[in-house]
């Protein structure tokens, strides 16, 4: 058996007992790095298993003949560093330097193996083959959840803005829709939602086309860019996604917020509207980032939806873990009225699509609500 091995004869046979006993422990060290930043660092039970295999099979290798051929004194690199491994900043790089390490110290075993441990040989040349296909999903891995962090960032980003926002300005099919839009930015609203609904009209009172919606939310959405608004898109997954809007809004009839963040991915808001406390429990539940609520009064933007009254805003507001707007028939006279109710937000369409003066009904409204955006 290879462990019962014949004491060694020459100052050269001692020389590659210690060499092999050296490169099994940089192997063996190398793979426990990748195994815990795939058990600790990715949470990836597939390649925790497959880097502690290759770990153990080495260790079944690693004779004692190895261990006691071991004199670290008389090592003239024992402590010796290089100044590349001060550049190993992210996990990324570190896990791409182990493994090049093992892949090393495996070429190594497996060429000074060969005449006195084949079976050391042939598992290092086993492992080395199975190293290039893991590295690969190690750093796969990594770099997604790198990725996934950063959109995580992002979205969190985007919800600490929505906590700021209490004025949600839906814009409608309006003559001079940008114009409106800019002055209410310019008064402080920092939310608004670009709604074009099927049957809209252009100002010349032709049928809307994509190619409209698309030319109007780009531009809306470069106008929130501007004054450091969120923009979100009514409905329309692929239109939000077009010109990189911040989220989408969807209504009880729309593509499930599941559906929808699967598409959107985690960086993005979703909004939903509600009519019912299910419906509110449901949105959070299924990951929703903010609820409308309502209709508080009966409003032609939603012709035959009964008005849920404050009731319902009450109830909400007391047992919300999301922001909720109030939404429908608000004007600055009822604010007060569903600030009393609990509620800290309201969307409008009307108050301010419909008003003379943009700006001063954007500024009343956000007076009536006692903040600034």
């Amino acid at each position: 058996m290879a462990n019962s091995a014949p004491a060694p004869s020459s100052a050269a046979d001692v020389a590659v007992l210690r060499l092999i006993d050296a490169n099994l422990d940089r192997a063996r060290e190398g793979l426990r790095v990748l195994e815990d930043w795939a058990r600790f660092g990715l949470d990836r039970a597939d390649l925790v298993a497959r880097t502690k295999d290759m770990r153990q099979r080495l260790g079944r290798c690693h004779h004692d003949r190895y261990k006691r051929a071991r004199h670290a004194a008389s090592d003239p690199a024992t402590g010796m560093a290089h100044p590349a491994q001060a550049d190993r900043q992210r996990p990324g790089q570190v896990v791409a330097a182990n493994a090049a390490r093992v892949q090393e110290a495996l070429r190594v075993l497996e060429e000074f193996g060969r005449a006195g441990d084949p079976e050391l040989a042939a598992e290092a040349a086993a492992i080395r083959y199975s190293l290039y296909d893991l590295e690969l999903e190690l750093l796969q891995a990594d770099a997604q959840s790198a990725a996934s962090s950063a959109a995580e960032s992002q979205r969190d980003g985007r919800r600490r803005r929505l906590q700021d926002c209490h004025l949600y300005l839906v814009t409608s099919a309006v003559v001079g829709l940008e114009a409106q839009v800019e002055a209410a930015l310019a008064a402080g609203v920092r939310l608004v939602q670009y709604r074009a609904k099927e049957g809209s009209c252009t100002a010349e009172g032709a049928p809307l086309s994509d190619g409209d919606r698309l030319a109007q939310a780009g531009a809306l959405r470069q106008l929130c860019a501007r004054y450091g608004a969120l923009f979100l898109v009514n409905d329309r997954i692929d239109l939000a996604l077009a010109v990189e809007a911040d989220g989408v809004h969807l209504g009880q009839g729309d593509l499930p917020p599941v559906l929808a963040r699967r598409l959107l991915g985690a960086e993005r808001l979703i909004g939903r509207s509600t009519h019912a406390i299910d419906q509110l429990r449901q949105a959070v539940a299924e990951g929703c980032d903010y609820v409308g609520v309502g209709p508080v009064h009966a409003t032609p933007t939603k012709p035959g939806r009964e008005p849920v009254g404050l009731t319902y805003v009450r109830q909400a507001c007391a047992e919300s873990p999301i922001p909720c707007f109030a939404i429908g028939g608000i004007t600055a006279a009822t604010v007060p009225a569903v600030r009393q109710a609990g509620a800290s937000r309201v969307a409008v369409v009307r108050a301010i699509t419909e008003a003379g003066d943009a700006a001063a009904a954007s500024q009343e409204l956000l007076a009536a609500l006692g903040t600034e955006h």
